[in-house]
C-alpha cells in the first residue's frame, strides 16, 4: 500500500506561482509513475502531468512550458511548480501513483485546491 499527501495548493493571482507537493509513504515499487491530475466541477478528471520511475516526463498541451514535475526520490516525494497561472487552472488537483510490479496497484490523494483569481 502506498499513502499519497498533497500539499501547497492556495489562491494566487493571474501570472503567480505555486508549488505543490506529494509525498509518498509506504512500499513503492521500483518500476513505477506518479502523476498530477486536475479537476473542476462537474467535468472528467484531467492528466496534467506525469513522471516515471525512469524519470521521463509528460504534459498536457495546455500547461506544457508552464508547468515542471519533479521528483526527490530521497524524499519520496514529487513536486509540480505552476508557473504563469491562469484562471482556468483553477481546480482540485491529485496526485496519483500507478505500479505495474510486482503487481497492478493504484493509489489517489486526497486534493489540493488551487484557485487562481485577481
Amino acid at each position: 500500500q502506498v499513502q499519497l499527501v498533497e500539499s501547497g495548493g492556495g489562491l494566487v493571482q493571474p501570472g503567480g506561482s505555486l508549488r505543490l507537493s506529494c509525498a509518498a509513504s509506504g512500499s513503492i515499487s521500483s518500476i513505477y509513475a506518479m502523476e498530477w491530475f486536475r479537476q473542476t466541477p462537474g467535468k472528467q478528471r484531467d492528466l496534467v502531468a506525469s513522471i516515471t520511475s525512469g524519470g521521463i516526463t509528460a504534459y498536457a498541451a495546455s500547461v506544457k512550458g508552464r508547468f515542471t514535475i519533479s521528483r526527490d526520490n530521497a524524499k519520496n516525494t514529487v513536486y509540480l511548480q505552476m508557473n504563469s497561472l491562469k484562471p482556468e487552472d483553477t481546480a482540485v488537483y491529485y496526485c496519483k501513483y500507478t505500479q505495474y510490479t510486482p503487481y497492478a496497484y493504484d493509489s489517489w490523494g486526497q486534493g489540493t485546491q488551487v484557485t487562481v483569481s485577481s
